[in-house]
């Protein structure tokens, strides 16, 4: 046999081994305020059994002294992390709690969104600077919680951005908190001067960097966060580390999640179509509906279902200019998926 065969070989060999270890971070669709609520989950988890879904980060003020229900979904999204955003070990000890006793299957701390109104919250990248006290965090709320508490992080922080400091803090939280789970954005966060929006695109990735962070720290289940569009990157990161997260992609490209059990699971299942997949939503935006939910906060997770296809346009311009209006229901959806040409096996 060819060198390169035993070597392609033993790469499988080591990725089936790393997927029966940690088979549950494989694939999962990030965290996105204001983008990943109830509704955009219950429309993933039509084209997925298996992926792990995330909750917009909810902060621990917002659950403790909120007025709102900020621990509400459906019971169709699991498997489903909650996505904590907080710095006070007895506050995200509470919330942990809470969350575990409605059934969510999984806490995740937030070491990676940059914006100026969490850093002064004291929460998200700027954490980075506090090893620590993340340490003492996730200490806390594994304590109290039986479910996995895990971090998703950056790879540094302003002008603290070399190997060492990414290194130095996966040790310290790790070693002091007995944390096993991380997911590792392979951008750095500026803390200072960039939007939230620029720092996803502005600092470059290193996924390189993150790979040899997998090698270093063996026994961690470790998942990379930044820039993955294709299933061809995501076997690429899957040769090197134990899952892929997908972020703005799976959002403005939703109908990719209907292949990833397929693709990343080896389901035998066939694809929802398209125009299934709008049929399979009625039910539950009918009900909605009916528990006072307005169509537009529903149908604007659908936008993107037909990207790339004859009619996509006035799909999303007959849903944009439509949803929002008052008593509107599941015939704008109907009438918006009659612009897809009836000839396109969708």
């Amino acid at each position: 046999m060819p060198n390169s065969a035993v070597a392609s070989c033993d790469d499988l060999q080591t990725e089936l081994t790393r997927q029966e270890e940690f088979p549950s971070c494989r694939f999962s669709v990030a965290p996105m305020l204001d983008w990943t609520d109830r509704h955009c989950r219950y429309f993933h988890r039509l084209m997925s059994e298996h992926a792990l879904l995330y909750t917009e980060m909810v902060t621990t003020g917002a659950i403790i002294h909120g007025k709102g229900d900020f621990l509400a979904y459906n019971e169709e999204e699991h498997p489903l992390a909650l996505q904590l955003g907080g710095s006070n070990p007895a506050d995200l000890a509470r919330c942990a709690q809470l969350a575990q006793e409605r059934g969510y299957d999984e806490i995740n701390l937030n070491v990676g969104c940059p914006s100026d109104r969490v850093q002064n919250g004291m929460f998200g990248a700027c954490l980075m600077g506090e090893a620590d006290l993340v340490a003492q965090c996730v200490s806390a709320m594994r304590e109290v919680v039986d479910i996995p508490v895990t971090v998703k992080t950056r790879i540094g922080i302003d002008e603290q951005d070399s190997y060492e400091f990414l290194t130095q803090f996966i040790s310290t939280v790790s070693e002091k908190s007995g944390c096993d789970d991380f997911t590792i954005h392979a951008r750095k966060a500026w803390l200072k001067g960039l939007s939230p929006k620029e720092n996803r695109e502005i600092p470059p990735l290193d996924y390189p960097r993150v790979y040899q962070l997998k090698r270093d720290f063996p026994h961690l289940k470790m998942a990379i966060n930044g820039g993955i569009k294709t299933f061809e990157e995501m076997d690429e990161h899957l040769k090197h580390l134990d899952g892929v997260m997908v972020g703005r992609e799976a959002y403005q490209n939703p109908y990719m999640m209907a292949q990833v059990d397929q693709r990343l699971f080896g389901s035998t299942k066939p694809i929802i179509k398209q125009r299934e997949l709008v049929e399979a939503m009625f039910p539950y935006i009918e009900r909605q509906l009916a528990n006072g939910s307005y169509l537009g906060h529903i149908s604007r997770h659908m936008l993107g279902l037909f990207q790339g296809l004859p009619g996509a346009r006035q799909w999303r311009r007959h849903i944009s200019e439509n949803a929002h209006k008052p008593g509107a229901g599941i015939e704008v959806l109907q009438q918006a998926v009659a612009k897809i040409p009836a000839e396109l096996d969708v």
